[in-house]
């Protein structure tokens, strides 16, 4: 898949972008019924999952937390780095430049949530995950960064692994 992008943009003579710049904080969102800065905007964000995610995380024992952590960083590091480089940073880029925004947005969506078949998740899940997916896309494009979607992603997953949702 990416070989065939990479090749896509070497007929065509044009740059391979991944959003790797720093997103600009002081910039705004708007939501269907707020404005609110980025920055606010991801620490709501980052609470809320703090919230939902501890508590399945609190329901471990804490033998079980201490002797995953390691394994749930290394993963989550790896995995979330991965993931949003691929999905956002190569293909949301590159098809963003050659159908619309939208159709981008939506084809790299549901083939993160898809994506996650292949390690036997359940279907409904993949399809949240698909939700997932279109919402790191709006949070790439609209901070024209991958970096927010990085660092949602990897908490995301730490709390997956300490809640023992990924073993």
């Amino acid at each position: 898949m990416v070989l065939g992008i990479w090749l896509t943009h070497l007929i065509h003579k044009k740059k391979l972008s991944f959003f790797n710049r720093l997103p600009e904080w002081d910039t705004y969102i708007n939501l269907p019924f707020h404005t609110i800065k980025i920055s606010s905007f991801l620490l709501v964000v980052f609470l809320v999952n703090i919230l939902i995610l501890s508590l399945f995380i609190f329901q471990q024992d804490i033998s079980d937390i201490q002797s995953m952590l390691f394994f749930g960083l290394l993963f989550s590091i790896i995995n979330a780095t991965l993931e949003e480089f691929l999905w956002r940073g190569i293909l949301l880029s590159s098809l963003t430049r050659y159908v619309s925004v939208l159709y981008g947005m939506i084809i790299t969506s549901i083939g993160f949530g898809l994506m996650h078949l292949v390690i036997d998740m359940p279907l409904l899940l993949c399809i949240i995950f698909s939700f997932g997916g279109f919402f790191y896309a709006v949070l790439v494009l609209k901070t024209k960064s991958i970096y927010p979607a990085v660092l949602i992603h990897f908490m995301i997953n730490i709390g997956m692994v300490l809640s023992g949702w990924i073993v």
